[in-house]
């Protein structure tokens, strides 16, 4: 009895890996073994880097902040500090924002947050 090879599956399974390297530069996109390895790799930075979005997004908002607090005259630290104490609830991606597209709103907080 022959062998079952299946054609149609593995057909679609390379179609589909090649699909995925569509875009890559000379063989990584049209030999199968390279663009496998390629695929791959560039899965598991798409996995680490959602993670780094996340710290990276984070660390953009406090730079924001400080800098515009620092514009009011005071730091960031002292800031979230003051804001936490006068129980104000404005998370770092929204006070970040009212930080670079509405600095007068800003300088209302900080004055009084520090009053």
């Amino acid at each position: 009895m022959p062998r079952s090879q299946n054609k149609v599956a593995s057909h679609r399974r390379r179609k589909r890996l090649l699909a995925q390297a569509k875009g890559y530069w000379g063989a990584r996109s049209k030999v199968l073994t390279i663009a496998k390895h390629h695929v791959e790799k560039a899965l598991q930075h798409a996995y680490r880097d959602r993670r780094l979005k996340k710290r990276e997004f984070r660390q953009l908002w406090i730079a924001r902040i400080n800098a515009a607090a620092r514009l009011n005259g005071t730091t960031y630290s002292r800031l979230i500090d003051a804001m936490r104490k006068k129980n104000i609830d404005i998370n770092r991606k929204v006070l970040a924002d009212i930080a670079a597209n509405n600095p007068d709103a800003f300088s209302e907080i900080v004055k009084y947050v520090n009053a």
